[in-house]
């Protein structure tokens, strides 16, 4: 498809010049486009133009070694949109290990928190999206990759974290960082497209050849601190599910 054509795909979604969008994407699932990844990531950046910021996640895959926002590689699990995102002229980049990178008028807003602990909380990136009333863009993928559910996570409280670390320089010497991390399977999150798409609260279709969501961050919030208001356990697998991560998840309420 042309770079016109999925312009023209995203507006018909319902993106608007100065949405703030944080994008999570399967460039699988979305191609064939012209150009691949940049003439996607052209055609986000046109859909939301001239006044629109376009965020993506630019966190490192390596917990023991220090993070470089010029240049420390996205992991293979966030694809190459991201991987090039980064990369390209004009895109500014967290400069911690749970980076996101972004570009438009809102980027060093968006990007201006130093490392929090546990991530994706109000004082993040993600938390900023939703602070400027910014949408949530999934492109050839569903609620489990989609990052601002462990923002609701945080907000509700829940009460699970997972023994996780991370090595950032203290003083110009690599420390590691230890903490708790609400982190379990994700696969759950997808309970969120029911949710969303019952209440009318997203909207669906195609980019490219991709079925994609678009939905306001605080729509998504709001659901989800409900749900979890319910049952704060609600994302994690039931313990005779098998699932080892939610089970490690489960185990360290009691810790």
């Amino acid at each position: 498809m042309s770079v016109s054509d999925v312009v023209a795909q995203l507006r018909t979604l319902g993106i608007r010049d100065g949405d703030v969008l944080l994008v999570h994407i399967s460039f699988r699932a979305v191609r064939p486009i012209e150009r691949g990844p940049d003439g996607l990531i052209e055609a986000l950046c046109r859909a939301a133009a001239p006044l629109g910021t376009v965020v993506m996640p630019s966190w490192t895959g390596e917990d023991d070694r220090p993070f470089d926002p010029r240049r420390t590689p996205t992991p293979p699990d966030l694809g190459i949109v991201a991987s090039t995102f980064w990369q390209m002229p004009g895109v500014l980049r967290s400069g911690h290990p749970f980076a996101f990178a972004a570009r438009g008028p809102k980027a060093e807003e968006i990007l201006a928190d130093d490392l929090v602990l546990p991530p994706h909380q109000p004082a993040s990136p993600v938390g900023r999206v939703l602070d400027l009333d910014g949408r949530i863009l999934l492109l050839g993928v569903d609620h489990d990759a989609n990052t601002t559910l462990h923002l609701a996570e945080l907000m509700a409280g829940v009460p699970y974290g997972v023994p996780k670390h991370i090595t950032a320089l203290r003083d110009g010497m690599p420390t590691r960082l230890d903490y708790r991390e609400n982190d379990h399977c994700c696969d759950l999150f997808r309970l969120a497209d029911g949710w969303m798409a019952g209440r009318g609260l997203q909207t669906e279709g195609l980019v490219g050849r991709a079925p994609s969501k678009l939905m306001r961050s605080r729509d998504l919030v709001e659901e989800a601190l409900a749900q979890l208001k319910r049952d704060p356990l609600i994302f994690l697998h039931s313990s005779d599910a098998g699932c080892e991560d939610c089970a490690m998840a489960r185990t360290s309420i009691a810790a």
